[in-house]
């Protein structure tokens, strides 16, 4: 071998020696975030309206020493977002009032982190369709009895149904103190709609719910104060209903309420609701659903 091959041999050799070595990379100083703090403003906040006005909006302001990015977590079931510091406007959408553990974890270099968590109460205002508002209250109030000489006025069935295929009452067969209560809906100047209930003393209970209203004993009727107007929060229903068999609306009545007579739910979805009569479902504290219909008092 001649001394021009060996030198180029050599320097082919050093050149992949050279390809070979790994590459070296400096990220710089690792800090882990300090001082991490935020604040929330609930738009709205008044003494009337100490969670907010209804729109959902909260201002989170966020800062902190060496962060990078934030990455919040809102607790209300929506995916994390990852934001820049500053002050972030995130809507909540749960109606009614809700408090939420709100999660903010500031990333700093190399991917460190610090986390802190904020409690924030907020209140939501549902927009009510214009025809439920109409229908339930006339527009300003309006009060329902029992149709007790509808077929079916009280029934049940199964909690993934919408008919009452177990039982279905006849016209005045069940207990009278089911057929004398007064119940007045009435629409608030904030679009709100409130329920106050005359039941004459007395409500009638199914067995299984009665320690729900804080007695106890089988079927029958028992003696309940529900004179206090209670408002409503209303909602999209959460049942598997279609508008085929549902207005797919619902609403709650607050403080153990009723409507007529109890099964430990207080969520009543609409089924069918027009200025004359309405058809109610909810899911009892048995696991079953209960139905039952009212018309206008005359």
């Amino acid at each position: 071998m001649n001394i021009k091959a060996l030198i180029v041999m050599l320097a082919v050799a050093a050149m992949g020696f050279s390809s070979c070595k790994k590459a070296e990379y400096n990220f710089g100083s690792i800090n882990t975030p300090t001082n991490l703090t935020v604040t929330a403003t609930v738009a709205g906040v008044s003494a009337s309206t100490p969670n907010g006005a209804g729109t959902g909006q909260v201002a989170f302001t966020l800062n902190a020493t060496n962060a990078i990015t934030y990455r919040v977590d809102y607790g209300d079931g929506t995916n994390p977002q990852m934001v820049a510091a500053g002050t972030i406007n995130y809507k909540f959408t749960n109606p009614g009032t809700s408090t939420y553990t709100v999660v903010i974890t500031a990333v700093g270099t190399g991917g460190v982190t610090s986390t802190i968590t904020k409690q924030v109460t907020v209140f939501v205002l549902y927009s009510i369709p214009p025809e439920i508002v109409a229908n339930l209250t006339g527009g300003s109030s309006r009060t329902w009895i029992t149709d007790n000489l509808a077929p079916g006025h009280v029934g049940v069935g199964p909690a993934d149904g919408f008919t009452p295929s177990y039982y279905a009452a006849d016209p005045n067969q069940r207990d009278p103190c089911l057929y004398d209560d007064l119940m007045t809906f009435t629409k608030n100047s904030d679009g709100t709609i409130s329920l106050s209930i005359d039941n004459k003393g007395k409500s009638f209970l199914i067995g299984a719910s009665t320690v729900f209203y804080g007695t106890s004993g089988g079927d029958g009727c028992y003696a309940l104060d529900l004179s206090a107007s209670r408002k409503l929060t209303f909602m999209d229903a959460t049942s598997t209903s279609t508008t085929a068999n549902s207005t797919r609306v619902q609403f709650v009545v607050p403080g153990n309420g009723l409507i007529n007579f109890g099964t430990g739910g207080s969520t009543y979805e609409i089924l069918a609701l027009s200025a004359t009569g309405i058809s109610l479902r909810n899911i009892g504290i048995d696991g079953l659903a209960w139905y039952q219909k009212l018309k206008v008092k005359p």
